[in-house]
């Protein structure tokens, strides 16, 4: 049985809002995991509008894929992104070591190098009631990563503690639209 480390613990179980824990969580666990970037995409499984929310880099080298807007999705995801298509089927959380060498069948490497440029990743689905309603996505550059057991035990449980945040930080803030 793996424990949370204690950053994370910290930031998980207290009563603040979704957007002061997801703030905090960010960077706690870019730090648990030894990751350059971990962001979180929240959407609304109904309206298929969505926006990277939070980010954070290790450094300012790694891309900051923060929106300040909501957006559609785009129709042709589906079709060209194995790792969203997953997603949305609300499938386990895939764990990428090398976007370079991975079956195409679970990852389209030209797509992950041009819109995310990272080399591994975690794709890590916020689902309930059979929706898809984010995805936490640590991920490394320049080199592959072995996911370990214990990152594998961490992000299942940071994905369930996240969820009710995600899903109640989605309809708050598109109640005004």
């Amino acid at each position: 049985m793996v424990s949370v480390p204690i950053v994370l613990e910290k930031v998980l179980s207290s009563d603040r809002e979704p957007d002061a824990v997801f703030s905090a969580l960010m960077p706690a666990l870019g730090e648990v995991l030894q990751c350059d970037r971990c962001f979180l995409y929240l959407r609304h499984p109904q309206t298929h509008i969505g926006k990277a929310a939070y980010c954070w880099r290790r450094s300012p080298e790694y891309p900051d894929v923060t929106d300040s807007d909501w957006k559609e999705e785009p129709k042709s995801l589906m079709l060209e992104d194995p790792l969203w298509a997953a997603a949305i089927r609300t499938e386990p959380s895939i764990f990428v070591e090398d976007v370079e060498t991975a079956n195409p069948i679970v990852v389209n490497k030209y797509f992950e190098q041009k819109q995310f440029g990272h080399r591994a990743l975690v794709h890590a689905h916020l689902c309930c009631d059979g929706q898809l309603w984010g995805i936490l996505q640590p991920c490394v550059f320049g080199q592959p990563r072995a996911w370990t057991e214990e990152d594998r035990a961490i992000i299942a449980i940071v994905t369930e503690k996240i969820v009710p945040l995600a899903v109640s930080y989605v309809k708050a803030a598109l109640s005004d639209m």
